[in-house]
């Protein structure tokens, strides 16, 4: 069950505003239109009912069908194949292949339901007169991490910083450096305005400081110009406010991915989901085989979609305890502990996957995921919070800048491999030397054996594999600091974070790891100046609703 903290948030915030919660992509749908006029004077009960759609969506931004937590499947670590007889596949394919453009509909709702929450704060903004300090910088802070995801995903945006518009009005596109300009100034204005206190959903300051650091750490790979490393001692700087907060690392790695995270002392923000306003991860629905949910008593919908890429898989440490926390594969058992059976046959989830869609995958190929408690009943993982930031990112971005640099006010190697050290402790039952990878390795290169790897032979059919894997430098150029890649995939897997981590990690011949290694049927671009793909494409419905924004480059 979720904490009395957590109720509470729920009673004063979402509770007051559950007429919102089903629909928030439009404002216009809520009833606070009808009472948003100059002359009405907006009780506490009011305040709390329209900062529901600025903590709805997002939720709606991070789990809706289509939602940020999605994009993994643009990377080295997972996908999510054509199902031969079931299904699946479609638009999914085309993020594995990175063949985006301007019809995908996961990039229209990413987009919608992004804009969604800052059209809803900046309704609250309008009125700011009204409001405490507080409360105005929490939604500045919130609509300035908005902005940060689409910032991410698209790079040229629209900046709009008020709800009320003349008709007919259409926003403007800014540049890339506009926008950033926006973002630091904006969160640098309220990083010390709101609050020390840890409470899921609330942006504290902590939390607008980590924003700030990945704004720091991401801004030579989104500008693509490496020239000025002053931005890695900028991100550390804002580290250090956050590790000096109240965190400590999770003494299990599980405890950061329970339907509660509440307790868990790594958590710096978290999203809460809930079971009677908030639902919303659909992991369990999207991994699972329909038969293999009698492992846990789940009786939610179950279709198998999702399958680890066994090149991934194939890089674990034979002793990381995450392995096992993560993934689940071979012969399964219901809860009883008796062999699931599938038309007479065993359900075995085999590591072995054919292909993303020629054939694609049989419905028992793919190891599947089990890092979000999966509850009983109809819940699965629904009502599973979002570690959205926690410590150990902290740890390893700090770790990862420091490497970059060399050193930064006296810190160095021992700090990096201390750092790193720490994060890994716990996945090694606290066994110091095993824990342990000196900055050379983690300077090294990576592990995982690129090169595309897939099986287009058809189930009775002869295996035709093309199988290019080779380890990390021996097909191609290596990767610089691969060591820490591997170690930021173990870590963070199906935490959003790998699509800008392959971004922001390069070749020695200066592609991103993103662009230039081919994986399971991903192939390599082989312009090593090419990185259109690095930011999805403006989608068409947007373009043909505002005649101010031109497509993004390459699309």
């Amino acid at each position: 069950m979720k904490s009395k903290l957590y109720k509470s948030l729920f009673a004063s915030v979402m509770g007051a505003g559950m007429l919102s919660l089903g629909s928030c992509t439009d404002l216009s749908e809520t009833i606070y239109d009808q009472i948003a006029t100059e002359k009405y004077e907006f009780t506490e009960a009011d305040n709390a009912a329209l900062f529901s759609p600025v903590y709805s969506s997002l939720r709606d931004v991070y789990w809706a069908w289509y939602g940020y937590a999605d994009l993994d499947i643009c990377t080295d670590l997972w996908c999510i194949p054509l199902r031969i007889g079931v299904g699946w596949g479609d638009l999914y394919i085309n993020f594995h292949k990175h063949e985006f453009h301007s019809q995908l509909a996961h990039l229209e709702v990413l987009w919608n339901n992004a804009y969604s929450g800052i059209n809803a704060c900046n309704q609250m903004l309008d009125r700011a007169d009204e409001l405490t300090e507080d409360q105005v910088a929490q939604l500045r802070a919130y609509r300035a991490l908005y902005y940060y995801l689409l910032f991410d995903a698209f790079r040229n945006i629209p900046l709009d910083t008020t709800y009320e518009h003349p008709e007919g009005w259409q926003p403007e596109q800014a540049t890339p450096q506009e926008m950033w300009d926006f973002l630091i100034t904006e969160l640098n204005a309220v990083k010390d305005l709101c609050g020390t206190e840890v409470q899921m959903g609330r942006i504290n300051n902590y939390a607008v400081h980590m924003i700030l650091a990945k704004m720091y750490l991401n801004h030579n790979a989104w500008f693509n110009d490496h020239s000025d490393n002053t931005y890695y001692e900028k991100c550390i700087d804002e580290l250090e406010e956050v590790m000096a907060g109240p965190f400590d690392l999770a003494p299990n790695y599980e405890d950061n991915f329970k339907e509660d995270i509440s307790t868990s002392p790594e958590i710096i923000f978290g999203i809460p989901f809930e079971y009677l306003y908030a639902g919303g991860n659909y992991f369990a629905n999207l991994w699972m085989n329909e038969a293999g949910r009698a492992t846990w008593g789940f009786t939610g919908w179950a279709t198998g979609g999702g399958a680890a890429l066994p090149q991934f898989l194939d890089t674990y440490d034979s002793n990381d305890k995450r392995f096992e926390l993560c993934w689940i594969e071979g012969d399964q058992y219901n809860a009883e502990g008796e062999l699931i059976l599938v038309d007479g046959q065993p359900l075995n989830y085999t590591r072995e996957i054919r292909s993303i869609d020629n054939p694609g995958c049989y419905p028992m190929e793919g190891a599947r995921l089990v890092k979000y408690e999966i509850i009983s009943g109809d819940w699965g993982t629904s009502y599973d919070d979002v570690p959205f930031f926690r410590l150990a990112d902290a740890y390893l971005m700090k770790a990862e800048c420091l490497l970059r640099l060399g050193s930064y006010k006296g810190e160095g190697d021992a700090v990096v491999e201390y750092l790193v050290q720490r994060v890994r402790m716990r996945a090694f039952d606290n066994n110091a030397t095993e824990a342990h990878r000196t900055v050379a390795e983690l300077r090294g290169p990576s592990c995982y054996q690129y090169g595309r790897y897939e099986n287009t032979a058809k189930r009775g059919e002869a295996n035709n594999y093309t199988d290019e894997r080779k380890r990390d430098g021996q097909n191609g150029p290596s990767i610089e600091l691969g060591g820490l890649l591997d170690e930021l995939a173990w870590e963070f897997l199906a935490e959003h974070h790998r699509r800008q981590d392959l971004i922001r990690f390069r070749m020695t011949n200066g592609q991103n790891v993103y662009n230039g290694k081919a994986w399971f049927c991903k192939d390599a671009v082989a312009d090593v100046k090419d990185n259109h793909c690095d930011i999805f494409p403006i989608p068409q419905s947007i373009l043909d609703g505002n005649i101010n924004l031109k497509q993004n480059p390459g699309y």
